[in-house]
């Protein structure tokens, strides 16, 4: 990438980091609306059925991976929106590279995205939770979160492009909770039918939960969950980057 590239989609990061100061409420609720969750399952209907040790050392992992597949249609919304407003065609008129906007967009979320994983993690402490891995291990938890939300954050500007209207990304984030819920994040994979535990261990979500209980030294079941971790967020982006980028292309010119 050139440092022209570099320059413009720094430019476009900021265009929308000074989104956050116009709607800091849109911000808050982001960042509030995981710490609800984890204090919602982890105190009101969560139990752990079926998980041994400290339910809240299962519980978290989880809620960090679901934070990092939720929370998507603010990018959505934001890239078809600059494509239906003609923001993109002003761009056009601009000396500057083409995938700025995109990239711009998505650097904005991941950093929104640590942040959530900041208040979340900062919340968990405060309830008594401890880390057990060690400050590398942490990282590398870490790291494997912002991978996931990496992932997902690519394949939704694709479904994103593909809807074509803001009015309908609010359908297409629908799809989002299935793949959520659909996972190990809440309830171990013991508690359930034997067919359903199967399904839900090859879930994407549930391999990054699993591998960062493993990091966190919570109730993973071994080093061995980290590559598919890795491997899982690849292949995503591997299949909607390009599709994404070729489509942003395709529409905007």
């Amino acid at each position: 990438m050139s440092t022209y590239t570099l320059t413009d989609s720094w430019t476009m990061t900021r265009r929308e980091l000074a989104r956050w100061a116009r709607r800091p409420g849109q911000v808050l609720v982001a960042l509030v609306f995981p710490v609800m969750l984890l204090l919602m399952f982890g105190y009101l209907v969560g139990g752990g059925r079926g998980v041994r040790g400290d339910y809240l050392d299962y519980l978290l992992p989880g809620m960090l991976a679901l934070t990092m597949a939720f929370g998507l249609e603010g990018t959505m919304l934001a890239v078809t929106q600059d494509l239906t407003k003609g923001v993109v065609d002003r761009f056009r008129s601009l000396p500057m590279a083409s995938g700025a906007v995109l990239v711009g967009r998505s650097a904005a979320d991941m950093l929104q995205s640590a942040l959530a994983l900041a208040v979340l993690t900062g919340t968990a402490c405060a309830l008594g939770w401890r880390t057990h891995g060690g400050p590398w291990a942490f990282l590398g938890a870490v790291g494997l979160l912002l991978l996931f939300r990496f992932a997902m954050l690519w394949a939704g500007i694709h479904l994103a492009l593909v809807a074509g209207k803001p009015e309908l990304v609010q359908a297409v984030q629908i799809l989002v909770w299935p793949v959520g819920f659909f996972s190990n994040a809440l309830a171990t994979p013991r508690s359930m039918p034997g067919w359903l535990g199967t399904a839900v261990e090859w879930n994407p979500l549930s391999r990054t939960a699993t591998a960062v209980r493993d990091l966190l030294g919570g109730a993973g079941g071994g080093p061995a969950h980290v590559w598919p971790a890795v491997v899982w967020p690849l292949a995503l982006l591997v299949v909607f980057f390009p599709l994404a980028v070729r489509r942003f292309a395709r529409l905007s010119h």
